[in-house]
């Protein structure tokens, strides 16, 4: 088990339990540059979860997603080092104070990883737990991750839907990968659904029965010999990220300056799951004068009981785009409306228009005004 890790201090609706999977959350989230699928499994009772296999130009999703769903983050997990993208590893750690669990195989060891896993090894998340499965071949270091019921297994690139993982570098073996997968996947249920590390063709999931009929590479009646004259003959280019993902992400991921990248340089700004940048109201309301703010609500809602933020500029949203020229570009602006939805269009429409430093204000003037933030009538700019 592991020990308990930081708690989110995020206004949250509980995470609801699936009706298909009981007392489990689970999300498959996909990095569109790399065909990458990252996953999060959460126990609904507990709300402790792991990330398994993250992508560190989608911290900020996955980090929101996570907020959002109330979820502690008890570790997060790599199936191998990646070849073609980067971990989020290291970022999610600095963030939530998670582990980081991966192969102890890999020599030298994956430096930041505070959770070595190996075969027999058992990662709990609350009060439902991953089993490991050694499994390499791809690399020397892959893992498959089982779910307890072993109703769910997460092959990362050792097993993928119609297809396997290349095996020409990391100390790759197709005599390896090909005894794994028989041993380790395909001894599993054959009901037992299967999620890869990648998908280049929009598929999301498949199950060790359909493999086991329709792999063209380890499926039907294929053999060892069948499998390693074909992978020995495969002629891949060598991944486009190679050079730069192995390096990073033998570190879990830490850039090499070790510096944590910041969405905004202005103020505490932070991107939710729906991908816009938001801002609190109570920093807002403690720097007023460094920032400006843009009511995009109608001229009639500025009179009513929720008031206005003083000074605010008001413009609505129908009319933004047509004035954005009205809009000062000399500090930062943060949108602003009734409960924070039209104001998330108008950062939309900001940024398109070339004003990169915007926020919305998270809540609108609802919550500004149940947080007891000072308001006015009067307004400007109408």
């Amino acid at each position: 088990m592991l020990p308990p890790q930081a708690v989110f201090k995020w206004r949250h609706a509980p995470a609801r339990r699936s009706p298909i999977l009981p007392n489990l959350v689970f999300r498959q989230l996909f990095d569109a540059t790399s065909s990458t699928y990252t996953y999060l499994l959460g126990d609904a009772r507990s709300q402790r979860a792991v990330y398994i296999d993250t992508v560190f130009e989608q911290h900020a999703r996955d980090l929101a997603l996570l907020r959002e769903l109330g979820l502690t983050l008890e570790a997060v997990l790599d199936t191998h080092c990646h070849a073609d993208h980067v971990t989020g590893a290291w970022l999610m750690q600095q963030a939530t104070g998670c582990r980081i669990g991966i192969s102890r195989r890999y020599q030298p060891p994956i430096q930041g990883a505070d959770l070595p896993l190996d075969h027999g090894d058992r990662v709990a998340f609350g009060g439902r737990h991953l089993d490991v499965r050694a499994t390499p071949g791809h690399t020397d270091g892959c893992l498959t991750l089982v779910l307890d019921d072993q109703g769910m297994a997460f092959t990362g690139d050792a097993l993928l839907i119609r297809g396997t993982g290349r095996c020409d570098f990391q100390h790759g073996s197709a005599q390896a990968l090909f005894r794994s997968i028989m041993r380790e996947i395909f001894s599993l249920p054959d009901n037992c659904l299967l999620f890869p590390g990648h998908d280049y063709r929009g598929r999301t999931m498949t199950s060790v029965a359909e493999e086991k009929a329709f792999n063209p590479r380890v499926g039907g009646a294929a053999d060892e010999r069948d499998f390693v004259a074909l992978m020995e003959n495969l002629n891949l280019p060598h991944p486009k990220q190679i050079d730069v993902a192995v390096p990073a992400n033998q570190r879990s991921g830490q850039p090499a300056d070790g510096k944590l990248p910041c969405p905004a340089d202005w103020g505490p700004v932070r991107q939710n799951y729906a991908g816009l940048l938001e801002i609190e109201p109570e920093w807002v309301a403690g720097h007023l004068e460094q920032v400006h703010v843009l009511d995009v609500r109608q001229p009639e809602e500025m009179q009513e009981s929720l008031g206005s933020i003083a000074h605010a500029q008001l413009i609505p949203l129908s009319e933004l785009k047509a004035r954005l020229a009205e809009v000062p570009t000399d500090r930062p602006v943060v949108a602003v409306c009734h409960a924070g939805m039209r104001s998330g269009q108008a950062t939309v429409i900001l940024r398109s228009g070339g004003l990169a430093r915007c926020a919305n204000l998270r809540g609108g003037m609802l919550l500004w005004s149940q947080l007891g933030l000072p308001t006015t009538r009067q307004r400007r700019g109408a």
